[in-house]
């Protein structure tokens, strides 16, 4: 196991998102190598750990002013032995190869765990939305597809959404698509729901996650209903998370964007859910115009001096960091025991550095690793594309029982590839087994490609 991380660091050495999202990969399928020899002759992890195809490509566009800009596209293809790659775009001045490798790493896995016959991958680029028209977006859309198309189709690799990229940008992707491509295919998954979109996929990833913690909850005989929760982020997976607690009885107290965050004793109802949704989705205003509409509520800015987010600070029973990568660290963990928070689910992908999750397995925290409990977004891609291939749209709630019945079956698969594997009660470890499980079965089956 040293052996293939200490290969990766050395290959590529400034990609620590990357080594991250591998070192906690390697821990915990140590028990499966064991039982099976097989994947090691046959260099299983090495493969794995190599994205089958990685392309990079530069994004020329002109901005309204008639300037110039250059930014770098991205997509990692990283594993097809179960199906098509599947994983959404990032459009973020972060986004780098370390990133999305690390982002289509974790895509193998979690839509492995759906059941649903996809692969993994992972794209964007380092463009930042923010403070663009939408004729710059609709631009830099284009000038991005006019690349990418390339590499994409329904039976090869289906992108979709992720930060910085909604329905708009899906809109202008997959309109550049059909003109280049002179054809009508679901291509592209979060699309509207008059050109092929599915009902539910917007609140997928929040409803799956609130899904994901009702299981984790009611093994300790608990639900929902009263319990007060920390909800990082504004964004799509944030909203739709706290729209499902509310629905659930739950009650939620805080959101956040990249200048700070809201804290909301009384608790965010739905009609100041349904503010935030105007000023985050069409006003595209920030997170402390909450405060002005409910000066009850309080505004904390980013303060660039503290190495810990206050915003994990406050007393609460569950958390969902729901922004970005590594959020909560050490300090924010210790602050989430302190405060009585019993449950972390993962909103965002890998959003919990390791020294968090060893302190909240020490602490006898539930944790809900990203993989399983965020995998709902992808689970409705994948019935999106099934609905475009018999070309029909399911009601909202046959999608939305459909997506229930992926995540409850997602908890108790967890749960059983941990109790095999001598990880009993832990989801993260099981998460990681039943995932790579299938996929290097897959691989053996279709030998050495």
């Amino acid at each position: 196991m040293e052996q293939v991380l200490t290969g990766i660091i050395g290959r590529d050495p400034e990609q620590r998102e990357y080594h991250q999202a591998i070192r906690e990969f390697l821990a915990s399928v140590q028990p499966v190598l064991e039982r099976h020899p097989e994947y090691r002759r046959q260099a299983v992890l090495e493969r794995l750990t190599e994205p089958e195809r990685t392309i990079i490509f530069r994004v020329p566009w002109m901005d309204d002013q008639g300037e110039v800009h250059v930014n770098r596209g991205y997509r990692v293809e990283m594993n097809s032995a179960i199906g098509p790659y599947k994983g959404g775009l990032r459009f973020h001045p972060s986004v780098n190869l370390s990133i999305v490798k690390f982002l289509a790493f974790e895509q193998v896995f979690k839509n492995s765990l759906t059941t649903l016959p996809m692969g993994g991958g992972k794209g964007g680029s380092d463009f930042d939305p923010k403070g663009r028209s939408d004729t710059e977006i609709m631009r830099f859309c284009q000038a991005f597809m006019a690349e990418l198309f390339r590499h994409i189709g329904e039976n090869t690799d289906v992108p979709a959404g992720d930060v910085g990229v909604g329905p708009r940008e899906i809109g202008y992707l997959f309109g550049m698509y059909k003109k280049l491509k002179n054809k009508f295919t679901g291509v592209l998954t979060g699309k509207g729901l008059a050109w092929g979109g599915s009902l539910i996929r917007p609140e997928a990833t929040g409803y799956g996650v609130v899904y994901f913690a009702s299981e984790m909850l009611a093994r300790q005989g608990e639900t929902t209903e009263g319990k007060r929760w920390l909800v990082s982020g504004s964004g799509n997976v944030a909203q739709f998370t706290v729209e499902k607690i509310l629905h659930l009885g739950g009650s939620v107290l805080t959101l956040s964007d990249s200048s700070g965050y809201i804290l909301d004793e009384e608790g965010i109802d739905t009609a100041k859910l349904a503010y935030i949704k105007e000023l985050k989705n069409i006003r595209r205003g920030r997170i402390q115009e909450y405060c002005e509409r409910y000066p009850r509520a309080t505004y904390v800015p980013v303060d660039p001096v503290l190495d810990w987010n206050p915003l994990w600070s406050h007393r609460a029973d569950c958390a969902v960091p729901a922004a970005t990568q590594n959020e909560i660290n050490s300090k924010d963990a210790l602050h989430l025991v302190d405060g009585g928070v019993r449950l972390v689910c993962e909103g965002a992908n890998m959003p919990s550095t390791p020294e968090a999750i060893d302190i909240f397995k020490s602490h006898n925290i539930l944790f809900g690793p990203a993989k399983a409990a965020n995998a709902g977004g992808v689970a409705v891609s994948g019935l999106e594309m099934a609905q475009d291939s018999m070309r029909l749209s399911w009601s909202s709630e046959d999608v939305d029982a459909r997506l229930h019945a992926i995540m409850k079956r997602i908890h108790c698969t967890c749960l059983d590839a941990a109790s095999t594997y001598g990880w009993k009660g832990d989801y993260l470890a099981g998460a990681n087994i039943a995932g790579f499980v299938k996929v290097a079965s897959a691989m053996l089956d279709q030998g050495l490609v």
